[in-house]
């Protein structure tokens, strides 16, 4: 007999739409065409780029020629961090981002520290967000990008965007400067946040299609108008020079197909989703004593809960929970081969302890009111039968907790906690 799946893993990656797929499945075969070629079947293929296009264009309200479709949003990161960065070193040397974004954006700003950039981590509160005050205390003329993740993608906290823009804009008026531009990755948010360009106040905007009930292999990057950038990959020139390759056309079919049903279902998927978490969140902690809610209680993405349950560890809670058929995680799906604290966590201000008791359920499009009821059947037996075998005993005030947990005497580290190899 199958066994029972309930997915709570949406912010790792999302099932394909059906009407994504049906849109893509003419361009796999008879409508292979390169979108290069002048021929029928190949302005047949650019004609479909372009429809695709516009529902993007229609999403952020940008142009046509300001958007450039990518391998991933990884790639789009990569392009805008190192694109800005190199094409404006006679401007300055140093890129802003904050201490909780994601690896994506974290991993090249550790390369272009190699290449002498100067990178300034500016810290999030317990909230996680970035405070709009700070950024204004540490904007200077040697500043060329500030690249802030629209939503964190393990608490889902949203950043004020619209704020940290207006404050950038107002720095740059104010010296009468075209840098620093500014990048958000808004991958995480863009099936439940505005995603307009010019509300947000943004240069550039990372966006991703499996992130939006779309394929896997492509994504996005909006780059406004006038904004000095240079290309990271090479070759036949496509998309204005910026990212060359052939086109992938089933896969942008469907980012397009993906971004214009998330733009129509926004809003009501956002309210019965938001309903359903809440249902969650009051049924955990009417259920389970010592539970801790990380990140912004309110200002959050509505399909997002990450919580600390305390005196027990989150992979064997996760593996506990996957024979149940209750499909988790434990902190960033990029992060899940390493069983270190989460940085997003730490910079909360969470204690160790309390990370290691870390789950995120994030819900979605197949998310139903059974599947809640039967995660609050099952999720209190599997933190007692944890706890009772936890050498942990937490206190829910993280001040008071030891540096250590008690397994540690004797310099022993109990087995859940140690490092793969």
């Amino acid at each position: 007999m199958k066994k029972k799946m309930v997915y709570f893993d949406y912010a790792a990656t999302t099932p394909l739409d059906p009407r994504v797929f049906a849109a893509m499945k003419p361009h796999f075969a008879e409508g292979f065409g390169n979108p290069a070629n002048l021929y029928g079947l190949g302005r047949d293929a650019r004609y479909a780029i372009a429809d695709a296009t516009k529902k993007i264009e229609a999403a952020l309200g940008c142009r046509a020629s300001e958007f450039v479709f990518t391998g991933s949003a990884t790639e789009s990161d990569n392009i805008a961090l190192q694109g800005i960065a190199r094409a404006n070193k006679d401007a300055g040397d140093t890129i802003i981002v904050s201490n909780v974004e994601h690896k994506g954006i974290l991993a090249v700003t550790q390369a272009l520290a190699k290449e002498g950039f100067t990178i300034v981590e500016l810290p999030v509160g317990t909230d996680g967000l970035v405070r709009p005050e700070d950024l204004e205390r540490v904007l200077n003329e040697r500043i060329v990008l500030v690249s802030i993740t629209s939503a964190d993608s393990e608490t889902g906290s949203l950043q004020p965007i619209a704020e940290l823009g207006a404050v950038i804009k107002a720095f740059r008026d104010a010296h009468q400067r075209s840098t620093p531009y500014f990048h958000t990755d808004a991958s995480q948010a863009a099936l439940y946040q505005d995603l307009q360009v010019d509300s947000l106040g943004v240069d550039l905007m990372t966006l991703s299609a499996h992130k939006l009930h779309g394929p896997k292999g492509v994504g996005g990057l909006y780059v406004r108008r006038g904004v000095k950038i240079v290309p990271i990959i090479f070759g036949g020139g496509q998309q204005g020079r910026l990212r060359s390759g052939t086109e992938n056309v089933p896969g942008i079919v469907g980012f397009g197909e993906a971004m214009a049903i998330a733009q129509a279902e926004r809003e009501r998927e956002s309210a019965r989703i938001a309903k359903l978490r809440d249902k969650l969140e009051q049924g955990i902690f009417a259920r389970i004593p010592k539970v801790v809610l990380n990140g912004h209680p309110t200002r959050r993405l509505p399909n997002f809960l990450n919580v600390s349950i305390l005196d027990i560890e989150g992979e064997a809670m996760l593996l506990y929970l996957d024979e149940s058929g209750i499909l988790v995680n434990t902190g960033s799906a990029c992060n899940s081969e390493s069983l270190e604290p989460s940085y997003v966590l730490m910079a909360l201000g969470r204690p160790y302890e309390f990370i290691h008791g870390s789950i995120r359920f994030t819900l979605g499009k197949g998310t139903t009111e059974a599947d809640i009821d039967y995660v609050l059947r099952e999720l209190p037996g599997i933190v007692k039968i944890l706890r009772r075998v936890s050498p942990l005993e937490l206190s829910m005030d993280h001040n008071a907790v030891t540096a250590q947990p008690k397994a540690f005497i004797g310099g022993q580290t109990p087995h859940f906690l140690r490092k793969k190899k």
